[in-house]
């Protein structure tokens, strides 16, 4: 399953990749990320992997990031792997006449078990809909401040 979504974050690239590119950051703008935690390779480079724990409800899920292409401010790509799904994502990051960033997020879910297969054919909107409000969170931390962090 393939889409592509977007947002305009009304600030500079610069800025947007700046807050984009520190680990610290993610807890402010992903609900319900517990911690992250550095598995190998130079954070921040192609090849470097990271665990993400998170915590929906009562279901806890982690995630292995590796950082497939870092070519700030223009592109960072990864993949997430957890049971049952494998996740491409490709970002890139455009700037507007008016000094703004608009952010561009490709995103490729490959399921591997038929619970997974089952919802990405049953609900494909929901992978969309969580994709536009991780994105739409981040554009509210860069430009106001606002922290999902203590929802």
């Amino acid at each position: 399953m393939k889409y592509s979504v977007e947002v305009l974050i009304e600030k500079p690239r610069d800025e947007v990749v700046k807050k984009m590119d520190n680990v610290d950051n993610m807890k402010h703008w992903q609900k319900g990320l517990v911690s992250s935690e550095h598995i190998s390779g130079t954070p921040g480079k192609v090849g470097a992997k990271m665990q993400l724990n998170y915590k929906m409800g009562k279901r806890e899920m982690a995630l292995v990031e590796t950082i497939t292409k870092n070519n700030f401010p223009e592109e960072f790509s990864a993949t997430y792997h957890t049971k049952g799904m494998h996740n491409i994502q490709e970002n890139y990051f455009k700037e507007t006449p008016e000094g703004h960033t608009k952010w561009i997020s490709n995103c490729e879910f490959q399921p591997s078990g038929f619970m997974m297969k089952a919802m990405t054919l049953l609900m494909p909107g929901a992978f969309k809909k969580q994709s536009k409000k991780y994105m739409v969170d981040f554009k509210n931390f860069v430009e106001k401040g606002t922290s999902v962090a203590n929802e």
